[in-house]
């Protein structure tokens, strides 16, 4: 029968819970035992239950192994601590470095600030002309670029305001389907007109007639 595999987490029954604990435990005493024998290990084990019992087992004598794991961790405190402190000193080493190299980039701007020349020599000067000069290459060579692509633009715009004036001029000068001839104005006109001079009073007039003046 295949064993499933069982969830890490607390077992919230209580009576599970108790006989878990009671099986896992002596079998974790029982693996203990069997690793001091198998390879001549130095095996301390210890077990507190939920009730506060205490469970231990032993290879060779408590108190001795106790005492060993404390002068061992003593060392590894030592070690770490040692560790640490060179890291420290490497880490103030770095520091002053990067104080160095960040002095000396401030010289070198105020020198080419133009400040601070007093104690330059020729060939510091002459350096600092170089690269004066290399920086407005780098300068010139940008801003021509800059003006290049600002001209290209205003060009490519200038034909779009170009062509959008092409487009409303044909627009304007095609005919619009919806209009009417004159001639069809003229002769629906006169057919309105026929047509109010054919009406026929109908009305039914009560009374003498009454007399109208043409």
């Amino acid at each position: 029968m295949v064993r499933g595999k069982v969830q890490m987490k607390r077992i919230e029954n209580l009576s599970s819970r108790q006989v878990t604990f009671s099986k896992r435990r002596n079998g974790l005493l029982k693996k203990a035992n069997e690793l001091s024998v198998l390879c001549d290990a130095e095996v301390a084990l210890i077990i507190f239950s939920q009730k506060g019992r205490l469970y231990d087992f032993a290879s060779s004598n408590m108190q001795k192994t106790i005492e060993r794991y404390h002068e061992r961790a003593r060392e590894t405190m030592v070690d770490n601590s040692t560790e640490l402190q060179q890291y420290m000193e490497h880490l103030k080493h770095e520091t002053a470095n990067m104080a160095k190299k960040i002095e000396i980039l401030e010289v070198s701007k105020r020198k080419l600030m133009g400040q601070g020349l007093g104690s330059c020599s020729m060939d510091e000067l002459q350096e600092i002309d170089s690269k004066l000069e290399r920086s407005l290459e780098n300068i010139r060579a940008r801003k021509a670029q800059l003006f290049k692509d600002e001209i290209e633009s205003l060009k490519a715009r200038c034909l779009l305001l170009e062509e959008n004036a092409n487009l409303r001029e044909k627009c304007r000068l095609m005919p619009t389907p919806s209009a009417t001839p004159p001639t069809q104005r003229k002769e629906r006109g006169n057919c309105s007109k026929n047509a109010q001079n054919s009406e026929v009073e109908t009305e039914l007039f009560i009374g003498l007639p009454v007399m109208r003046c043409s």
